[in-house]
């Protein structure tokens, strides 16, 4: 049975190199309005279709950060429109969970606009920081080149690291695996932590 992430992160993959750049930007689209493709896996794959002569670096680069870019605005106006309730309604069918809303908002409290480009380095918040800029109606031509400019070293740096990688892709590809465990433990960290919520609630 193909695991989650290896099911995801193989769709990735066949998206990109049958799709070049294009796949790279609907990947790193989809990526950024909160869908569970991580940019770990999409930017140093294209990074590798980069090393075999398919692709260039700096076009790998300026695509993915415009597919960020493109992907959070669509994030910023969702939050904008819908707000807290519509995302704590819905967002548990994209894996928006409560954790990763209250992260993502407390960086927008402590750090204001700037947390939109200082989150782009920062698995886990990167995705949601979308949200609450939306929400706290942040000014857009602001939020979109915080965005843009935060999202290209992080293009950069993982498309680089997939040239680097060459021919060791295949090596990393056996793990996915173990990130399979990973994932499966914190859903179920993240369904154990809604059921003690819930009937904390309750009790009140």
């Amino acid at each position: 049975m193909i695991g989650i992430v290896e099911f995801i992160s193989q769709t990735t993959i066949d998206l990109i190199h049958y799709s070049g750049y294009g796949g790279v930007f609907a990947a790193m689209t989809l990526e950024s309005i909160c869908i569970p493709i991580p940019s770990e896996i999409i930017m140093p794959f294209a990074g590798f279709e980069v090393f075999k002569g398919d692709m260039t670096l700096w076009g790998i680069t300026v695509v993915g950060a415009l597919g960020n870019l493109a992907g959070s605005i669509i994030a910023y106006f969702i939050g904008l429109k819908g707000g807290r309730p519509l995302l704590e309604k819905y967002g548990k069918y994209v894996f928006i969970s409560y954790k990763s809303l209250d992260r993502a908002d407390h960086w927008f409290e402590k750090y204001g606009p700037e947390a939109v480009f200082i989150s782009r380095f920062l698995p886990g918040i990167r995705t949601f920081i979308s949200l609450p800029a939306g929400i706290a109606e942040m000014d857009i031509k602001k939020f979109s080149i915080y965005t843009f400019a935060g999202s290209l070293p992080w293009a950069f740096a993982l498309g680089y690291m997939g040239v680097m990688l060459g021919p060791k892709w295949d090596t990393i590809k056996s793990y996915f695996h173990i990130m399979d465990v990973i994932v499966v433990m914190g859903v179920i960290a993240g369904i154990i932590y809604l059921v003690y919520k819930y009937k904390a609630r309750n009790q009140i």
